[in-house]
């Protein structure tokens, strides 16, 4: 938004640019120049308001709270900054839905990423901690906690941005919206190294995967789910390149002003990892063993052995067999007894 006197094509002087209109001032005046496209955003828009339903549907029917959260957040802000571009297409001058552009879109992602790093400690537990290097509660404390920062500088750098009252102000607030998507990707990246390094230790040491998991891995929709979360985390990954690139050229540079990379780089990038996250959705793969996948800790008294991370439903069946065992014995004990007498 310019903060100096506006021209107008009829030579008309004003204070703010807030006060033109497509039909009186230049783009050069506008938040950003071009009008944003009606059709490609109000698409995108569409896409993230359809997805929602079916996340709260698999959310619900799988109990796949901390996911859905994570997902429903990204998708929610991702509508809201479609809504803002949406609006700048009638009227590019205007600030306010230039920043629900900004913020939103710049921040919508980091809920994304949560709910991609909730998925490793399962996928973990699913072929056994001893193929792992780290634990599975270590992968979801270290990355939700530098996701959680990661969207704080970003929603603290737009917070400052919408309320600056100077330039110098906003540009410290765009500074540290691109500090936190600069986190974001080393975060990301990290994350693409372990998950490639597990991957890579499964195949090595394939006598520490574990088998009782083999009915829930060897299936279709589980390969899908895995081959979807690598497109998602890649996706996110190139377009938080772009968001960071396009925050440090500045509004005036040529990122921020080419619609068709955004909508290639930024948009599409975006919509592939939704899709991806909810067409092939965990609970699904799981086979409804979502919440049982999370990680559980027993003490393995036997021999001294550490405290060893197991699937929930391992310590079920263990119970459960346990309980067998002990009847079996009690009516053993019992039929002795009678013979004896």
């Amino acid at each position: 938004m310019s903060q100096y006197a506006v021209i107008t094509f009829n030579g008309t002087i004003l204070d703010d640019a807030e006060q033109c209109t497509i039909e009186t001032c230049s783009l050069k005046y506008a938040n950003f120049e071009y009008i944003p496209n009606l059709a490609g955003n109000i698409i995108f828009l569409a896409i993230f308001g359809l997805l929602v339903v079916p996340q709260i549907f698999f959310g619900v029917k799988y109990k796949t709270w901390g996911y859905m959260g994570g997902m429903l957040g990204g998708l929610l802000l991702e509508i809201v900054g479609y809504v803002g571009r949406v609006q700048m297409h009638y009227n590019p001058f205007t600030f306010n839905p230039f920043l629900e552009y900004l913020i939103c879109l710049t921040i919508g992602p980091a809920f994304l990423t949560a709910s991609i790093y909730l998925c490793l400690a399962r996928i973990v537990v699913m072929y056994g901690e001893g193929a792992s290097r780290i634990k599975p509660r270590t992968y979801t404390l270290v990355f939700i906690s530098c996701d959680f920062l990661s969207l704080v500088l970003q929603g603290g750098g737009g917070g400052l941005t919408a309320t600056a009252n100077d330039m110098s102000g906003k540009q410290t607030g765009i500074n540290i919206m691109i500090a936190g998507l600069i986190f974001q990707v080393v975060s990301l990246t990290v994350f693409m190294l372990l998950c490639i390094d597990f991957a890579f230790r499964l195949s090595r040491y394939p006598n520490k995967v574990n088998s009782s998991t083999i009915s829930v891995r060897s299936t279709f929709k589980w390969k899908a789910f895995l081959i979807c979360l690598a497109i998602a985390t890649v996706t996110i990954f190139v377009r938080s390149i772009f968001r960071a690139a396009e925050l440090y050229q500045g509004f005036d540079g040529s990122l921020a002003n080419n619609e068709v990379t955004f909508m290639i780089l930024e948009g599409a990038m975006v919509v592939i990892a939704c899709i991806c996250l909810t067409v092939f959705h965990p609970g699904i793969a799981f086979g409804g063993k979502w919440d049982q996948g999370n990680f559980k800790f027993r003490a393995l008294k036997q021999q001294g052995l550490e405290q060893t991370t197991v699937p929930a439903w391992e310590m079920t069946r263990d119970r459960r067999s346990a309980g067998r065992e002990t009847a079996y014995e009690s009516d053993t004990s019992l039929k002795d007894r009678h013979n004896q007498v």
